[in-house]
């Protein structure tokens, strides 16, 4: 992958946190501000400063607090970002979470401190003594620090929810769109390691399971740009989806083959030099009409069920046989409109495993 392309994939990723991190906050800061003060010089025993009496007043701190909100999501967006590509694989887990939540802590101070200072100066009704520690005695400071952690915990849930499920299937999830079976038409790629069991004898099964680590780092590095969603991993193989429409769009779905194909050789050097082989894929891929549904009690996840995956799955298996790295169903093939860069060659019809009729299939080459 070009470093160009890696950039622009890197800023696409990143503007795309940036804008849902500044939405959140500024809506989850501006609750805080509704909780806090509105109508808070109604009750009774309470006197407020008439700057911020009255629904007009109201405006100034719920202004306030949205600005902070928004300065806070543009922060730990970048905060997210970085530690997702510079320190999420040389730390576990939990030691990342303890890094990262001081590194927020410190930053959310910061910009509580900026805040009281601008609104001190802008409002003069409302006196904010900033200086070193001030925070350690303001109650108000403590409340919100609260707010904004439990806050950060439903942030951080949709976020991995949208991860798992991807940000459309997740809405449709919680709208209860698959709680009965669903017609769909989708694409699906079975990806598929080449060699496996002869790498895994090579390398280990620790050594192997950082392999492959490393090979599904790479193909999530691709998956966004083309729209994909990854349906499941099973042991060395990766399942990719695409809605109908998706997939086809700008041949998304051939498109990424390649595309991983690139990021791949991009870090050839670094494969073998840390295990002595560098990965190969083979990919099989068909689309058509299934059905989608909820399944599971206990873990429950989005199922799909129909003749789409089971030959999508079939037809990958071909791959060797035929001596090649991607092939396709002709049906899925006539849908597409193959760009120039892209040479299809029919291998012919073929009986796949537990099939009573021939398909024809066609290999994918790609020239650039």
């Amino acid at each position: 992958m070009s470093s160009s392309f890696a950039m622009g994939h890197n800023l696409k990723r990143y503007l795309n946190l940036l804008w849902q991190s500044i939405i959140f906050w500024s809506a989850a800061l501006a609750c805080f501000a509704i909780f806090r003060y509105f109508g808070l010089d109604e009750e009774n025993g309470i006197t407020v400063m008439d700057d911020i009496a009255g629904p007009i007043g109201f405006l100034k701190p719920l202004a306030s607090f949205s600005a902070m909100g928004a300065v806070l999501g543009m922060l730990y967006a970048s905060i997210d970002f970085l530690f997702d590509k510079l320190v999420s694989k040389r730390l576990s887990l939990g030691l990342m979470l303890i890094v990262k939540t001081f590194t927020e802590f410190v930053f959310t101070i910061a910009v509580l401190s900026i805040t009281a200072t601008i609104v001190s100066k802008v409002f003069p009704s409302i006196q904010i003594d900033v200086e070193l520690g001030w925070w350690l005695r303001e109650k108000v400071v403590w409340s919100l620090l609260f707010y904004i952690l439990i806050a950060s915990l439903v942030f951080s849930t949709l976020k991995i929810a949208v991860e798992r499920f991807g940000s459309g299937v997740f809405l449709k999830m919680l709208r209860g769109a698959y709680s009965n079976p669903k017609e769909e038409d989708r694409i699906f790629m079975f990806l598929d390691l080449k060699n496996s069991t002869a790498i895994a004898e090579q390398l280990g099964h620790h050594k192997y399971s950082q392999f492959i680590q490393d090979c599904f780092f790479d193909l999530n590095e691709v998956v966004l740009k083309y729209e994909a969603e990854i349906y499941q991993y099973v042991g060395d193989e990766a399942v990719l989806s695409w809605s109908y429409k998706r997939g086809l769009s700008n041949s998304n779905c051939i498109e990424i083959f390649f595309a991983f194909e690139v990021k791949r050789a991009s870090r050839n050097t670094y494969y073998l030099g840390k295990y002595g082989v560098f990965p190969e894929f083979k990919a099989g891929m068909h689309g058509g009409t299934l059905m989608a549904a909820e399944v599971g009690f206990i873990k429950k996840e989005l199922a799909y069920h129909g003749d789409v995956i089971n030959t999508s799955a079939r037809i990958q298996a071909e791959c060797n046989k035929h001596n090649v790295n991607f092939l396709l169903s002709e049906k899925l093939l006539k849908d597409l409109a193959v760009k120039e860069t892209f040479s299809s060659k029919p291998i012919g019809e073929v009986l796949l495993k537990g099939k009573k009729k021939e398909i024809k299939i066609y290999s994918i080459a790609h020239y650039g």
